[in-house]
């Protein structure tokens, strides 16, 4: 079918693309990816971590500042962990209206 496009992930969840940063861009693609984002009860020492292997990816641009803004915009919320010091984040279901 000519001129069927399918609609990117952050289309879909409402996102517009072009106010976020690129280390906040780069942290939500890895987030809709299957990556677990990671952080201390702080909010600091971002991990990335896939669920299946277990090895760590640390973001080389995105720091606390990053994912505060993420969470202000209501893109991003904290989830339940295992670990009481860790907070895993998830993709916000429905956007802040």
């Amino acid at each position: 079918m000519k001129g069927v496009r399918k609609q990117s992930a952050n289309k879909q969840a409402g996102i517009v693309t072009s106010k976020l940063s690129d280390a906040e861009r780069d942290l939500l693609w890895h987030i809709e990816n299957g990556y677990l984002l990671e952080t201390d009860s702080l909010g600091s020492d971002l991990v990335l971590r896939r669920p299946k292997a277990d090895e760590p990816l640390r973001p080389a641009s995105a720091n606390r500042k990053t994912l505060k803004a993420l969470e202000e915009r209501g893109l991003i919320v904290p989830g339940k962990s295992r670990d009481p010091l860790r907070i895993v984040w998830r993709l916000r279901r429905k956007a802040k209206e």
